[in-house]
């Protein structure tokens, strides 16, 4: 009997433990305009001395096309950060409730994880699609003339398994004078 409660006990912890990974959406006003996308992240920075630092969890995204909220969570689910955007204006604020803001929110988000992250990419590379600026290079389309690689602002990326809303999955990699940049997402589906 005992033995039949803890393994009924650690599958509950199990089941709880992946509910947390994900956030949940951020609530919107349910607008047409509206985007949301939910899932997991990995970050992982490779210095040049060998040296490497890793993080992840998970984000939710929401943009109303004026409006962007972006939470970034540990991966039990408490969020660690959270970013919102409109135009010339972003707000980060963390976890113990301090809060920065600035112009650029890749700058914040560089702050909250202590390396770089391209939100204001995200806002487009999340629907498969390619913002105007800076100009992306190398671009390569899929079968459905869909982005599935290009360098945008810095950033090489790698969208893949589109759904209905955008990619599913999105490499993007950048390398800096002393360490290597990777940040892989990869989106619930919806």
């Amino acid at each position: 009997m005992l033995a039949r409660w803890r393994a009924v006990l650690a599958a509950a912890l199990c089941l709880l433990l992946a509910a947390c990974v994900t956030p949940g959406r951020i609530a919107g006003k349910g607008g047409a305009t509206e985007f949301s996308r939910v899932g997991r992240f990995a970050l992982t920075v490779t210095y040049d001395d060998g040296k490497q630092d890793a993080l992840q969890g998970g984000f939710s995204w929401l943009d109303d096309g004026r409006r962007y909220v972006l939470d970034l969570t540990n991966p039990l689910g408490s969020t660690q950060a959270r970013v919102e955007g409109q135009p010339g204006m972003a707000v980060l604020t963390k976890s113990d409730g301090s809060r920065l803001r600035a112009a650029d929110p890749d700058a914040l988000v560089a702050d909250a994880l202590g390396s770089s992250i391209p939100v204001s990419g995200l806002r487009d590379w999340l629907r498969g699609r390619l913002p105007d600026q800076p100009p992306a290079a190398q671009v390569q389309r899929d079968a459905s003339q869909r982005p599935a690689s290009f360098e945008q602002g810095g950033w090489q990326a790698r969208l893949s398994r589109y759904d209905d809303m955008g990619p599913q999955v999105l490499v993007l990699e950048r390398r800096e004078p002393d360490r290597r940049i990777l940040l892989r997402l990869v989106v619930d589906p919806s």
